[in-house]
């Protein structure tokens, strides 16, 4: 038997786009002979849908179009992933199905069992659990067919009490398909690659999983589909790249010329993914030219080299804003960087705008001494002057604040904290310098070593440094990452050996962050918790406040 992984970008909601790719694939794999080809899970609307499930023209759209495309399903099978209608009068009004095509028709509808509501993930809002378990037929072979999560709950501390595998296996299936929308962080393709293996080794069978690539808005997805054999040999396709491919099932069950699977560096998979990302959001709400500030620091020079690499250096402007604070060697670096990148750029002082500020409000704070009311009013004047390029001359804000910075509160709202979406919102500070040395890496120096080698400083006063308010960065992403990506505790990170006042003091100031967060633009995900999303904490609350 002959299989086809059609691993696409899809677009949520393009119906048109989506079907088009899908029958054309089709076409280009049925000239080939191939007996089945899968594609990802809701392949015909994108993932995720979210609140369109909702609407009943949403739903007759996917009906509508799953039918056209299982009328092209003439001499080849095809496995295509859409929402379905609970019949049922009691449930959830919609199953989360894998359609099985063939000759021309509808031939079966599986639905997805373990239904995924933790972290970004919220399909138990809209979606019935499957309860009953069958195989798919096609020429003589039987196949277990599964969707994302169902192959999951093989882990040690199983999360469902159900795992479908279990039921599917007693059909005696000669492989198994996997459907999925798996999302990209920088450690979850080596999970995921270990999830498929144990299947494979458990059940003693091939198993054939398509994922998305691409981005939606803040999800990105890797690709990365996956095919095992029963002795745990790995296949991989593309990352972050639409691929299609072919397999003969016996020559993978004997291992022949299989096997492809590197693991690859943390650096270079969040680089490949911040790109992809980048490109997704421009591409799909149909921008094309990007602006942000310069500051002379890290985080501006990384989003820069990003978004020339993504968008095109033709497509982004730069702006540099100087201040009577900003330091000559942040304004020559920025210059150099600019240069490097051979990138658009405007230069406008802020000087006359700070001056307007403190006279039109000295009268109103009462000849109050200077605080970080001022320092805020610069950031602000900066935003102000970001969004009216944006505007004007119809340019897409990117955000270049980091995860350290939105995590602790040391980011101004309405300042540097705007932008139409954030690249850096899910890389620790620590992440950013490793970044760059990988951009540097692979892009020809692009960034200057001044900046990378500066002590980082927002140069909102004189001679103000990061180190004057915050701990290092190497030790704040340390507690960062065990509040926020693991979860632990004050008395569980304090047990790790850090400073027992300092982690109450960086515990409270994300806590109480929490409000500027949620005024945020939509951040990159790259990391296994992300703020957005997938990080629902109260604004209001008392824990550690």
């Amino acid at each position: 038997m002959k299989i086809a992984i059609a691993q696409l970008d899809y677009r949520i909601g393009d119906f048109e786009i989506n079907t088009s790719k899908i029958m054309e694939s089709i076409g280009d794999a049925k000239s080939k002979n191939i007996d089945l080809i899968v594609f990802a899970e809701l392949a015909v609307c994108g993932y995720p849908p979210k609140d369109f499930l909702e609407f009943k023209d949403f739903i007759s759209l996917c009906e509508h179009y799953i039918a056209k495309v299982a009328a092209c399903c003439d001499g080849i099978a095809a496995i295509v992933g859409g929402p379905s209608i609970n019949p049922a009068l009691k449930g959830k009004a919609l199953y989360n199905s894998a359609y099985f095509l063939k000759n021309g028709k509808i031939n079966k509808v599986i639905h997805k069992t373990l239904l995924p509501n933790y972290d970004i993930f919220d399909e138990y809002r809209y979606f019935e659990p499957n309860r009953n378990f069958e195989c798919i037929e096609l020429n003589g072979r039987k196949i277990a067919l599964t969707i994302c999560e169902d192959l999951w709950n093989i882990i040690d501390d199983p999360l469902y009490i159900e795992n479908p595998m279990d039921h599917l296996i007693k059909e005696s299936p000669d492989f198994a398909v996997n459907i999925a929308a798996s999302p990209f962080s920088y450690s979850h393709d080596a999970m995921r690659t270990e999830i498929l293996k144990k299947n494979a080794l458990k059940y003693k069978i091939p198993v054939f999983n398509v994922n998305h690539t691409g981005a939606q808005t803040e999800l990105i997805f890797d690709g990365n589909s996956t095919v095992v054999n029963q002795n745990g040999d790995i296949y991989k396709l593309g990352s972050f790249r639409e691929e299609i491919k072919y397999f003969e099932l016996d020559d993978v069950k004997k291992a022949r010329d299989f096997g492809n699977y590197i693991p690859r560096d943390k650096s270079e998979l969040i680089y490949h993914a911040l790109i992809e990302g980048i490109k997704g959001y421009f591409q799909k709400l149909g921008f094309k030219k990007a602006v942000l500030g310069m500051s002379g620091g890290i985080d501006s020079a990384v989003v820069l080299a990003l978004a020339a690499k993504a968008l095109g250096k033709e497509n982004v402007m730069a702006v540099m804003m100087p201040s009577p604070y900003s330091s000559q060697g942040s304004v020559s670096d920025s210059t150099d960087m600019i240069k490097r990148a051979g990138v658009a750029f405007q230069t406008i002082p802020i000087d006359a705008a700070m001056q307007a500020y403190d006279s039109m409000l000295k009268p109103a704070m009462e000849e109050l001494p200077d605080d970080i009311t001022e320092e805020n009013i610069q950031s602000r004047i900066r935003g102000a002057i970001l969004m009216a390029l944006s505007n004007k001359l119809n340019l897409i804000l990117l955000n270049t604040s980091n995860k350290s910075e939105f995590a602790v509160g040391y980011s101004t709202l309405y300042g540097d904290s705007i932008g139409a979406i954030s690249v850096l919102g899910d890389v620790y500070k620590t992440e950013v310098y490793e970044l760059a040395k990988y951009i540097n890496e692979v892009d020809r120096d692009i960034i200057p070593l001044n900046i990378i080698e500066k002590a980082p400083s927002a140069e909102l006063r004189p001679d103000q440094k990061d180190i004057d308010t915050l701990p290092p960065y190497e030790i704040l992403d340390q507690i960062l990452f065990q509040y926020i990506e693991q979860r632990q505790g004050p008395a569980e990170i304090i047990a790790l050996g850090f400073d027992m006042e300092l982690v109450f003091r960086i515990c409270k100031m994300v806590n109480m962050s929490e409000y500027k967060r949620f005024q945020a633009p939509p951040i990159l995900r790259v990391s296994d918790k992300a703020f957005g999303s997938g990080r629902r904490l109260p604004i209001v609350a008392k824990y550690l406040g």
